[in-house]
């Protein structure tokens, strides 16, 4: 059977890195796997995997530094997967321009359709690369749009706040914006922005 595509998944916990790659392995993925920053900066840059599920805190370098080695030089979408859902994490993870943010625990039932969808999207041409950091350009230059999906990123805040499933954050995610008659987009980006004011103002 053909590979649905290769993806390079990191954490430094040995038994998270074993079920992820052999659950995404049996789903029919090519499963690159490294637990520390270092091996996977050097399996990316020798086997260029299409994303990555990056674990944040590793000893070494982190899941962020890791990041932005794939984001600046590799060109790589990525995702994470982490226990940590501060505020100032979900800052960092947003300003990386990360496709998508999971919360442990989590078993591969609820990972797998994170990771089908984010390939479904790179298949359709909707996942581009994110974004390197770029020179600060003329004030008349339009800013760019940001390329992450703020969606997963405020259900994975309310996940944490709130101690809900991700069925049940996306519900009261779409709660919130019917209540604001606005767009549920628009409501996870204003969710997403005052995180980051919050993590600004602490």
């Amino acid at each position: 059977m053909a590979s649905k595509g290769r993806i390079l998944v990191v954490d430094d916990d040995r038994l998270v890195l074993a079920a992820v790659t052999h659950g995404l392995a049996q789903a029919g993925y090519e499963v690159v796997d490294a637990d520390n920053g270092d091996e996977a900066i050097l399996k990316a840059r020798q086997l260029r995997p299409e994303i990555a599920l990056l674990d944040i805190r590793m000893e070494g370098k982190s899941g962020f530094d890791v990041a932005e080695y794939l984001r600046d030089v590799a060109r790589i979408p990525f995702m994470f997967l982490s226990a940590f859902a501060d505020e100032a994490t979900i800052a960092k993870v947003h300003e990386l321009g990360a496709v998508a943010y999971l919360i442990k625990p989590l078993d591969i039932d609820q990972i797998l359709p994170t990771v089908d969808d984010a390939f479904a999207r790179l298949r359709a041409g909707q996942l581009a690369p994110p974004p390197a950091v770029a020179p600060v350009v003329a004030a008349a230059a339009p800013a760019p749009e940001p390329l992450s999906d703020p969606l997963p990123l405020a259900v994975g805040v309310l996940m944490h706040r709130h101690s809900l499933s991700r069925q049940a954050a996306r519900q009261r995610l779409q709660r919130m914006a019917a209540e604001q008659g606005i767009a549920e987009t628009a409501q996870a980006e204003r969710l997403v922005a005052a995180v980051e004011e919050l993590a600004r103002s602490s």
